[in-house]
């Protein structure tokens, strides 16, 4: 289709043949030059326009040759030339060569459109795809078109043979029932294996539907579990987070008494200590000799006293963390603790699909412990420990674990 909106592309709209030496207008027409200068010659004098939009042109336009389009066009045309060399022609057009459709093989002849259409109808007049080789479609004993074909030694013959040759007397069909013969032999047996194929599909294809089915049901059971587990978690959590957060609140209010209380204490002593700092600068201050002289050892001694009885600030105890983390931990461990004994006895049975199922499938399912649960699904997995070395086997319901040393176990939620 593309090559031949390019051949119209290409083609003089005054001779309707591909161009040659195409010239361009200034109306940007092009038009072969010979075929645009007679048009022109026809014309009155003083007068030229474009035969394909009639434009005029008050002086006779100067012809400038396009290259670009001639180049185009003799590719075109050389392209041309080559088909119809190669083509095989009419015989019986003599004045043109035209493009054959078909050739009779008893006729020894080939048609095109309009021969074809008066040609012979008969059954003799076998009809092939345009042909110059006949000879592989001659007997090679009686130089005759082969139109038989002979049961008996699967050969194709010519009526010779067939008549008076070595095939005499055996079971011929003609060519065409022998054709459609074996086609519909040929087609039985392909039906027959592509609607074995297409029930085996179908049978698969149900299979895996139920097994589908199946492992959505199963999904469905496991996310309302998963979910009421990861929600039961999260109350243990935020009961656990209580607890920590309560004694952590403890703590600290105890501290906090025991500093309060420390301060309180520090105060009164930092007061008894400025009243006797003044009594000391008071005496300090004394100009009578006397008065000096005379005051208690007693007194002296009392100043005295504050730094035998002295408050110890480093008996505050801080927050015990590692009580807080000792809690922390024993909680955590106690969810865990609880969720592997309300799970463990759980039938692993449940998220089974068998195996005794239609196809011979194995199923992996990982958990988010990173334990890996193996279902062998029709006879895929071992029968015995000694298919599956190095593990331990068990059977519940119709599940054959394998419980490998590296971990392959089932986790049942």
């Amino acid at each position: 289709m593309a090559s031949v909106d390019l051949r119209d592309e290409v083609t003089c709209s005054i001779c309707m043949e591909i161009y040659t030496d195409p010239v361009t207008l200034t109306c940007g027409h092009s038009f072969c030059q010979l075929c645009i200068t007679k048009t022109w010659d026809n014309q009155e004098e003083g007068e030229y326009s474009c035969p394909e939009c009639l434009h005029r042109f008050r002086v006779k336009p100067e012809l400038k040759r396009n290259l670009r389009l001639s180049n185009i066009a003799e590719n075109i045309r050389s392209t041309h030339l080559e088909r119809e060399v190669t083509g095989i022609p009419c015989t019986y057009c003599i004045q043109s060569p035209v493009p054959a459709v078909k050739t009779c093989l008893l006729c020894e002849a080939s048609l095109c459109e309009d021969h074809l259409r008066v040609h012979c109808k008969s059954a003799a007049h076998v009809l092939t795809e345009p042909t110059t080789s006949l000879e592989s479609r001659k007997c090679t004993v009686h130089k005759k078109v082969l139109e038989y074909y002979c049961c008996e030694d699967a050969t194709c013959i010519c009526v010779s043979c067939r008549l008076d040759g070595e095939h005499r007397g055996h079971q011929v069909e003609t060519l065409n029932e022998a054709s459609e013969k074996k086609k519909k032999e040929k087609v039985r047996n392909i039906l027959q294996k592509l609607t074995s194929q297409r029930e085996e599909t179908e049978k698969r294809v149900q299979s895996l539907e139920e097994l589908r089915r199946q492992v959505r049901g199963k999904a469905a059971g496991v996310t309302e579990r998963v979910t009421a587990l990861i929600r039961d978690i999260r109350k243990q959590l935020e009961a656990l987070e209580k607890q920590v957060l309560s004694e952590i609140s403890r703590q600290e209010k105890q501290v906090s008494l025991r500093v309060s209380d420390l301060i309180r204490q520090l105060k009164i002593k930092k007061e008894k200590l400025s009243r006797k700092m003044g009594d000391i600068e008071e005496l300090c201050d004394m100009t009578d000799p006397l008065t000096v002289l005379q005051e208690k050892e007693s007194d002296r001694a009392d100043y005295c006293d504050a730094e035998t009885h002295d408050i110890k600030v480093h008996d505050v105890r801080d927050l015990d963390v590692e009580q807080i983390s000792k809690t922390l931990h024993s909680g955590l461990a106690g969810i865990v603790n609880e969720i592997k004994r309300r799970h463990k006895v759980r039938e692993v049975s449940d998220m089974s699909l068998g195996l005794n199922t239609a196809s011979d499938t194995l199923l992996d399912v990982s958990t988010v412990t990173g334990v890996r649960q193996v279902h062998f699904i029709n006879g895929a997995g071992p029968d015995t420990s000694k298919d599956c070395p190095n593990t331990s086997l068990f059977r519940k319901g119709k599940i054959l674990l394998c419980r490998h040393t590296s971990a392959h176990t089932g986790l049942n939620l």
